[in-house]
């Protein structure tokens, strides 16, 4: 399933700066903006997977998925 996530992005001085909305703690910087999305994104792709991870181990073996959207 394919999500789209809110970036909120501004200039602050030299750097660019920024957060993914939906997801708390996720949030990066870069010199440029191309640079800054581009970390927001690896930044947001790695905390879905640690999330993932963690839910999957605290459920066990048995368990359901179910798609919901949003």
């Amino acid at each position: 399933m394919k999500r789209t996530f809110s970036a909120v992005i501004k200039r602050d001085g030299p750097w660019w700066i920024g957060w993914i909305a939906e997801v708390p703690g996720v949030n990066s910087q870069g010199k440029t903006r191309a640079e800054l999305v581009a970390n927001l994104r690896s930044a947001l792709h790695e905390a879905l997977e640690i999330n993932r991870a963690i839910t999957l181990a605290e459920a066990g073996s048995t368990y359901e998925e179910l798609a919901i959207p949003g």
